[in-house]
């Protein structure tokens, strides 16, 4: 009996330490895979599998855009590609580019508005001086001028209106003055 006692001990401390091992087995391999079978197993152990690799999802999943670090080396390259440009230019600063193409844009930023404010103020104002002068022109006509018999009832005589040449001259000076002011516009849009 005491060979089979020793036989049966060393039959359960082999059957315990395949009980070990095959738990150990099954915590290190997914839920998804199932266990084959002793007589299918190789007689060497499996290479170990990282756990947290399996368990742990990466910090970048799920996440849009580049990470800190490849940022933090964008922007490594463009500041040696900005510094490599900054040497080969070491001729300092140029004048030129740092002035505006125009030495008065800052004057001219704005105008136009408050242009368009005056320019019909002086429109009203020369029009109120046309409008003058041919009143003017009618009074002095109509002291110099004959009267005619108008056609009303009353048998009442009406002096002949501003003279011809008078209003003429006024249409051509206002014409002069806004084809003057077309050029001016014209070339300040080209300076």
């Amino acid at each position: 009996m005491s060979t089979s006692h020793v036989a049966l001990g060393i039959a359960s401390d082999d059957r315990k330490a395949r009980l070990a091992k095959l738990k150990t087995l099954k915590r290190k391999q997914p839920a998804d895979e199932i266990v084959a079978p002793e007589s299918e197993r190789s007689a060497s152990p499996p290479a170990e599998v990282d756990i947290a690799a399996q368990h742990l999802p990466p910090p970048t999943l799920g996440m849009e855009g580049p990470t800190l670090e490849e940022q933090a080396a964008l922007v490594e390259e463009e500041t040696r590609a900005q510094a490599a440009e900054n040497a080969k230019d070491d001729q300092g600063i140029d004048l030129f580019k740092l002035q505006p193409k125009k030495p008065n844009w800052d004057l001219k930023r704005d105008l136009e508005k408050k242009l368009e404010v005056l320019n019909v103020r002086t429109d009203n104002a020369i029009a109120k001086l046309v409008r003058e002068r041919i009143a003017n022109a009618q009074a002095a006509a109509n002291k110099t001028a004959q009267p005619i018999a108008a056609d009303g009832d009353d048998g009442s005589t009406e002096a002949a209106g501003m003279d011809g040449v008078a209003l003429v001259e006024g249409l051509r000076v206002r014409e002069r003055e806004e084809e003057e002011e077309r050029r001016e516009r014209e070339e300040e849009d080209l300076a």
